[in-house]
């Protein structure tokens, strides 16, 4: 277990702000309850901020091709079926999980193949359960043309927590399932548009771990 490089500059920050804190609540505060139960809350906030920011290490050990591969860990909470008009421009199947401030929130390729779009819009905050999220919340979308043939778009999005969505995928990369697409902080959901086709292995309420749980078999595409 490794801590994601998006935590390490915060976890130092916020280490510092809770030893400042601490200092003279420790020297001034009496009775000696409170000093301790300060510095219990400060523990637990840290751990807390320390746990959302862990980065396992992981490595896809199922088969690849035609296979679709969760991003995130998380709850599915949608499954059905919308018009994508942003990279596919066309009708596909929406497959989303949403992931809890305890969740880990690293992202992973959910595909080996290649990224063709990259996009970052502006927009709410809305709850990301809400259906319409998917649409008017923060969000960034990639474009994925999978080794398959077939192409897919993964859209992460904001919520009412995550205000920061990262994408360390450029258009004309190399996708791997094995590693990260990007990361969102505290919170929120990401979306895979898959291919009208494909069948589907999990269904609203299952569980998932990113780069690990197998969501979906495509059909190969000449």
């Amino acid at each position: 277990m490794t801590i994601h490089r998006e935590g390490t500059n915060i976890l130092i920050l916020l280490f510092i702000v809770l030893g400042v804190l601490n200092i003279p609540v420790w020297l001034f505060m009496r009775p000696l309850i409170i000093p301790v139960c300060f510095s219990v809350v400060s523990v637990i906030v840290y751990s807390f901020v320390f746990n959302f920011f862990r980065c396992p290490v992981r490595c896809y050990k199922g088969e690849r091709l035609n296979h679709v591969v969760s991003s995130v860990d998380g709850r599915v909470v949608a499954v059905e079926r919308v018009t994508e008009n942003e990279y596919l421009h066309s009708e596909a199947i929406m497959f989303s999980v949403f992931m809890s401030p305890l969740n880990v929130h690293a992202n992973w390729f959910p595909v080996d193949g290649k990224v063709e779009y990259v996009k970052h819009t502006r927009g709410r905050f809305l709850s990301a359960y809400l259906p319409k999220a998917s649409t008017e919340n923060e969000r960034s979308a990639v474009g994925i043309l999978c080794d398959d043939g077939n192409r897919i778009t993964v859209r992460q999005i904001a919520g009412a927590m995550a205000r920061r969505i990262v994408t360390y995928a450029h258009k004309n990369d190399r996708a791997s399932i094995d590693e990260h697409l990007g990361f969102i902080k505290f919170g929120s959901r990401v979306d895979i548009y898959l291919p009208l086709d494909a069948d589907i292995l999990l269904k609203v309420g299952d569980i998932t771990r990113g780069g690990v749980t197998p969501v979906a078999i495509l059909k190969t595409k000449k």
